[in-house]
């Protein structure tokens, strides 16, 4: 719980990447609190562990509410995905940003590749860049191999979603003027 507020005032794209974690630690354990006391909550110190429970257990309820116990992602980060995707777009509109426009044109190629590998095309295209930063971070984890190919395409990725969270941030703190 502290950690993915503090990455939420920090990283965005880090927080996202958190949450979407722990949505699938929280699968592996059944949407059962009981378990996850058990096999996550118990490793923290006591003091920190009533406010753990009542937030997993928020979240487990609102994964059942929103029929994602399964699969997919609860409308609280699908929600970070569009205010990103709002931000993007209008980072894209405005000529003042010209270094993210050329970090965004040189993910693309990767980006309309895995699109069309994962037969998603109607996903927005930062879910997309997601995914591939979470399937990369879970095979690393897994200590699987990562291809040279894969690699450049995390790099390209990362890159553009990076200057994406630091333009959020800045945005946030109401820095970041896209319009003269």
């Amino acid at each position: 719980m502290k950690i993915a507020q503090q990455l939420k005032e920090k990283n965005i794209a880090e927080y996202l990447i958190y949450m979407w974690q722990v949505e699938d630690m929280i699968r592996a354990n059944h949407c059962d609190i009981d378990r996850v006391e058990q096999n996550m909550i118990s490793r923290y110190p006591e003091e920190d562990r009533p406010a753990l429970h009542e937030w997993y257990d928020n979240l487990i309820n609102m994964m059942r509410e929103e029929n994602v116990v399964d699969k997919g992602h609860l409308q609280i980060n699908k929600n970070v995905i569009l205010n990103l995707t709002e931000l993007h777009n209008a980072l894209l509109a405005s000529p003042k940003f010209p270094f993210y426009n050329a970090a965004y044109f040189k993910a693309l190629p990767y980006i309309v590749e895995l699109r069309s590998k994962n037969g998603q095309k109607e996903e927005p295209e930062l879910e997309t860049c997601f995914e591939v930063l979470y399937g990369v971070m879970l095979l690393r984890l897994q200590k699987k191999e990562v291809s040279a190919e894969t690699t450049k395409a995390i790099e390209a990725i990362s890159g553009f979603l990076s200057l994406l969270a630091n333009y959020y941030d800045k945005d946030k703190k109401g820095e970041l003027k896209l319009e003269d």
